[in-house]
Order: structure tokens, then sequence, then C-alpha cells
């Protein structure tokens, strides 16, 4: 008979766990299931934590296609680096680029040469991600983004160019723009600026043009001078404007025959005033009151604003034409807001030019909206004068063609009936016509005497409709 107390008895749990903790394949995918929500939950606080690491430690600047200093900021990152070192060598490859080319023609000793242009490449970085050393120490990156969104002035992809570097390097931005802008003036420098509206914004026409010389422009004596004036007058005066509480603003009125300079006297005055021109067709086809005012507020910095041909833009045109255009939408009342109302800009020189003034609204030139109206006329005997000392001062040194060259355009009546001879006719040249005499006559004053007939303007009457075998032999 045995004495060996009896084995006490093990209380079970209700839901056996300690039997479910005991077996091998559960406890195994309890183990594996907390890894699993161990490492998505590291995997997710170091996602967190980098984020947050980025936002303190990195600071990015944005720049929209839109904003000028884009094109700045492109062609400063197309400019060769100092990439020597080890670490600037493998992180500054730029694999994604884009090429902006600029031709001109050669010429040399007189002769254009024969199919021959100058091509200059400026290579920039293209879409994607990059990696540029600013100096030793401190790097950028750079990405270029291309949107699935187009602008709805011209058509192209919007853009965006991202810069970002380390939140200590952060004062590095101000240098990139001030070199950027600084580059941009110099790839200008001697260059005129011009600008077209394009519905809600400007654009650049073209490629920069170069400066033309004031002194290339002959108007009549003392008119070039009297305009020049005025307006450094009106630039060192805006300290004055703005005590008096007047509208910083001057608006010009140029009226006269086509042909006389009056454009040409425009983009020379920008040129000497280091300013751009920013025209504005209001014949266009969706150019509406509102649209103007919009753009006269947004004029871009430091330019000349010019409104070609007002009267013709603004002259009556039949209700609807073949091509469903239904009249015009720019109104007289919406130029006149536009340029002198409550949405009117200021720190603006506009500059008006028409053929006929007397087809003018008086309301559009009082003073206000038009604070100076001069007339670029018919060549004078001054002009003629001038513009022969430009064209052949170097080869006529005793000016005696000068003197046989008016005579002759006297004797032809050309001066408003400045001759000896009643029987000539009062006529007028224009400065154009005269100069295309003198550029069809390079270095030949004696050819230019000898067609000075040509300057007498010509009237052409309706063409007949030819015979048979006839042909046209008048030259053109």
């Amino acid at each position: 008979m045995s004495t060996d107390p009896p084995t006490p008895l093990t209380p079970h749990s209700i839901l056996n766990l300690d039997v479910l903790f005991n077996n091998p394949v559960f406890a195994g995918g309890i183990g594996l299931a907390g890894l699993g929500a161990a490492a998505a939950f590291g995997r997710r606080a170091t996602i967190s934590g980098i984020a947050l690491l980025r936002r303190q430690m990195l600071v990015n600047i944005e720049i929209s296609k839109r904003d000028p200093s884009y094109s700045w900021v492109l062609a400063w990152l197309a400019q060769p680096r100092d990439n020597s070192g080890f670490l600037a060598r493998r992180l500054t490859r730029l694999r994604n680029l884009s090429v902006n080319t600029t031709t001109k023609s050669l010429s040399s000793a007189g002769r254009v040469d024969e199919g021959r242009t100058h091509a200059d490449f400026r290579v920039q970085p293209g879409f994607g991600r990059h990696i540029v050393r600013h100096r030793p120490g401190v790097y950028i990156a750079v990405n270029r983004e291309k949107a699935s969104t187009t602008s709805t002035a011209t058509g192209e992809p919007h853009e965006t160019l991202t810069l970002t570097l380390l939140w200590p390097h952060r004062h590095v931005l101000g240098e990139v723009f001030t070199e950027a802008h600084s580059l941009a003036q110099s790839f200008q420098q001697g260059k005129t600026v011009i600008y077209t509206a394009r519905r809600m914004e400007w654009t650049v026409l073209g490629k920069p043009r170069l400066k033309r010389p004031l002194g290339s422009v002959i108007l009549d004596e003392g008119v070039k001078e009297r305009i020049v004036g005025d307006v450094r007058e009106f630039l060192a005066a805006q300290q004055w404007y703005t005590n008096r509480g007047v509208p910083y603003r001057r608006g010009y009125l140029l009226y006269g025959p086509p042909g006389t300079g009056k454009t040409s006297f425009i983009q020379a005055l920008a040129g000497e005033l280091d300013y751009s021109v920013a025209m504005i067709n209001l014949s266009e086809v969706g150019m509406t009151d509102d649209l103007l005012a919009q753009l006269l507020t947004q004029l871009p910095e430091k330019s000349i604003l010019l409104l070609e041909d007002v009267d013709a833009a603004l002259a009556n045109r039949r209700e609807r034409d073949t091509d469903g255009y239904s009249g015009r939408t720019v109104t007289a009342s919406g130029l006149l807001n536009a340029l002198d109302g409550l949405a009117a800009g200021e720190d603006r020189i506009a500059f008006l030019t028409t053929n006929h003034i007397d087809r003018l609204d008086p309301a559009l030139i009082r003073p206000g909206r038009v604070d100076m109206m001069v007339r670029i006329g018919e060549a004078t005997r001054y002009q003629a004068a001038e513009m022969w000392d430009r064209y052949y001062g170097d080869i006529d040194t005793d000016r005696l063609g000068r003197a046989r060259f008016l005579a002759r355009l006297a004797d032809l009546g050309l001066f408003g009936g400045d001759s000896q001879n009643p029987s000539v006719p009062k006529r007028h040249t224009s400065t154009a016509a005269i100069q295309g005499l003198f550029q069809f006559n390079k270095n030949d004053m004696e050819g230019a005497i000898s067609q000075a007939e040509g300057l007498i303007p010509r009237t052409f009457e309706p063409e007949s409709l030819p015979t048979e075998g006839s042909t046209i032999k008048s030259p053109a």
C-alpha cells in the first residue's frame, strides 16, 4: 500500500490558452506577427522621422515658368562649374540635359557669307532631378518638372523648377537669384526687350534687339530733345508726384503721316533709357476692356507702353466679317478708363501713335491721358541734311554733295514748295523714303543725287486687266 501524497490537480484555463501557447505552430505565428508589426511600426517611424528631418533640415523653393526668374535660374544653372573633388565628381553628374540654341548670320568685309550662320549652344538641366555645386561644401538639388496642364495664353505646358538646400545654407538662395539676375542682364546688355500681350500675360516677342542709337533717328530740329528732356524730367520727379498725390504716369501722343519715324523714335528712346517696350494690339481678337485694364496694371518693370495706330484700333468695323468676327472688343470708354481711370496703373510711360489725329476722341487726348502731343511730320531741309551727314559724311567731307542734294530736293518741291520755280507743285516726302534712297545707294552719293526724283510721292490708280500680250515694264 503506497504512502505517496496525491498529485495536485493543475487548474485548467477556461479557454485553454496554455495549450495554445504551448503549441509551437501558434507561438511561431504570434512571433512572426509581432515581428511584422514591429517592422511596420519601425518603417512608419523611420518615414516620419525622415520627413521631420527633411522639414527641419531642408528648405525648398519652387519657381513657376510664368515667373521671370525661371529663365534666369535656368541660364545660371547652365554656367560651367568647378566640380573637382571626389564628392563633387560623383554627385554632380547631369544626365538629363536640354539645349537652348541661338543663331546669327556671319558676315565679314562687307560680304555676307552664303548660308553660313554662327550657332551658340547653351546646355542646361533638363527635366528630372539634378545636384549642382554652388561652391565647395554647398550643394543644391534641382528638380525640373513638366505639368500635364497647359497655359491658356500660349498652349505650352506648365513647368516648375524646385531648388532644395540644407537649412543652414538657406542664405545661398539670395546669392543664386542675385547672380542669375546679373547674368540675365549681361545677356541683354546693349539690347532692347520687346514684350507683347498674349491673353492675360506679357511674353517676350522674339529675341532682344540691339539698342537703336538715339542719334540714328532724325526728327525735326529740337523735337527729339524736347521729348527726351520731358521724359527724363518725369523719371526724376517721382517723389514730387507722391508728395502731391498725383498719379505717377505720363502719356505722349506722336501723330503725323506714316514713315516719319514715330515708332523708330520710341524704340531708340527705350534704348537710351535702358527700358523695354511693351506693345498692345488693340485690334486683336479677344482683347476686351477688362483684359486691357489688367494688362496695363501688370506692365513689365522699366518698360514703355506702346499703343500704335489708336485711330484704326477704335474705328467702327462691320458687324460680322467672313471669319465670324463680330466687331471691335475694346471700346473707346474702356481705353479711356485703362489709361486714366480707377483701374489705371501707375509708374507708367505711355506712347500713343496715330496717322490721323482728327479721328481721335477729344477725351482721349486730354491732359492726364496725353500730357504731350508732338507732330512728327514730313521731312524738312534740316532732317534731309542731318540724314545726308549720317550716311555720307565720311566721304562728303566738303559738304558740296549735301548742298547739291538739298538743292535738288528743293527744285523738286519736296520741302513744301521751297523752290525757285513757281511751276513746281508743293510736295512732301518722308524720312523713310530718304533713308530707303540712301540705303539703295550705299557709298554712292552721286547715285543718291541722280535718283532724288524717286522721292516724289507716287499715286496709284486702280489697275485694269492687262490685254493679251501686254507686259508690265515699269519699275517698282
